[in-house]
């Protein structure tokens, strides 16, 4: 049914447990996976004179986010290559998570988008699900929301 799945990350406990339900997914489906890892753009500094010195230049901040990326979609990697899957990751820039997901998803022409849940509902929910919930919002592709549910008490 599927062919390839986005399976988002953001190096969270939640997302790293979203990402082996979504790896064990594919593999039902003898899906594809791409791992996206979405980081903020660079900022430059607002209001100050001269650049700190310890203040990462633009590369070398593209470098961290990127080895950052690798690092958090390393289970995801590992995972699918045991699953004998075929894999890619991408680490994207974007202040816009949610709007950068879907566009990946579109561009890498994927069929499904796998992602996490808190769980949470409430307040929690609004505070905290909102890339979810934005990106149900803004795509057309189907997206299977993975909820990791609390045990009372935790």
């Amino acid at each position: 049914m599927y062919q390839k799945i986005l399976i988002t990350t953001d190096g969270s406990t939640v997302s790293q447990h979203t990402a082996c339900a979504g790896v064990k997914f594919a593999q039902q489906m003898g899906a594809e996976v791409l791992a996206l890892f979405v980081a903020p753009e660079y900022q430059y500094p607002v209001y100050v004179e001269i650049v700190p010195p310890a203040y990462p230049s633009e590369e070398e901040y593209v470098e961290q986010m990127q080895r950052l990326g690798l690092e958090y979609m390393g289970s995801i990697m590992r995972s699918a290559e045991g699953c004998s899957l075929k894999h890619a990751c991408m680490t994207a820039f974007s202040d816009s998570p949610a709007l950068k997901i879907v566009d990946v998803a579109e561009q890498q022409h994927c069929d499904l988008i796998f992602m996490g849940s808190h769980g949470r509902s409430g307040w929690g929910q609004l505070l905290l699900g909102s890339v979810t919930n934005k990106v149900l919002s803004h795509t057309s592709k189907p997206v299977l929301v993975h909820r990791l549910i609390r045990e009372p008490g935790t």
